[in-house]
This record gives structure tokens, sequence and C-alpha cells, in this order.
């Protein structure tokens, strides 16, 4: 059984960064991709971004590209999300997640396994 759990998320100003993490355990973390997700009240879960296992390959929701950055340690068990220049409509729940097999588009939020408890981000204009 794989554990995440994330930290890093906090009241910010539009314009702000904040570095989220992941810390995985349990598994064979070099094994997952690994990805973030977002909830804001109301709204379904979002994708925005993925690392994978094999080859680090990253990929971003529109709305998030050039602005964050996915990233892993593999030493520490550990994914980053980077996250730049935030705006108030990132504000949400941001979920860290894994994924074993790849069976289905990796911005399918049910293609995931394991899920970490959440972390809010807020950010005020």
């Amino acid at each position: 059984q794989v554990q995440l759990v994330e930290s890093g998320g906090g009241l910010v100003q539009a314009g702000d960064s904040l570095r989220l993490s992941c810390v995985a355990s349990g598994g064979s973390f070099v094994k997952y991709d690994m990805g973030w997700f977002r909830q804001a009240p109301g709204e379904q879960r979002e994708f925005v971004t993925l690392i994978g296992w094999r080859d680090g390959s990253t990929y971003y929701a529109d709305s998030v590209k050039g602005r964050f950055t996915i990233s892993r340690d593999n030493a520490k068990n550990t994914v980053y999300l980077q996250m730049n220049r935030l705006k108030p409509e990132d504000t949400a729940v941001y979920y860290c997640a894994a994924r074993l097999y790849a069976q289905r588009a990796y911005s399918d939020w049910t293609d995931y396994t394991y899920w970490g408890q959440g972390t809010q981000v807020t950010v005020s204009s």
C-alpha cells in the first residue's frame, strides 16, 4: 500500500510562488508515474501535471503551462510542484497521485491508484 503525503500549501497573493511536495512511502516510487490534480469548490477534479517514471517526461495542463514545473527526486521518494506567477483561479485543493499502469489518458484521474489527502492553495487577488 502506497501512502502519499502532500505539504507546502498556503495562502499567497497573486503573482507569488509556492512549492508543493509529496512524499511517498510503502511502494516502488521509482516505478510510478506521479501526477498532480486540483479541485476547487463545486468543480470537478482537474489534471495539472504528470511526470513519468520511465524517462521523466512531463505533461501540463494548458492553464499552468509555463508557470508550473513538476519534478521528482527518486532518492527521496518525493515529487514537487513548483508554482510560479500564481493566479486566483489556481485556488484549489491540490492532490498528488500515483499511477501504476497507464491504461487511460494521463489526465484521467481514474487511472491513478493512490492519492494523497490534499493540500489547500489559496491565491488572493
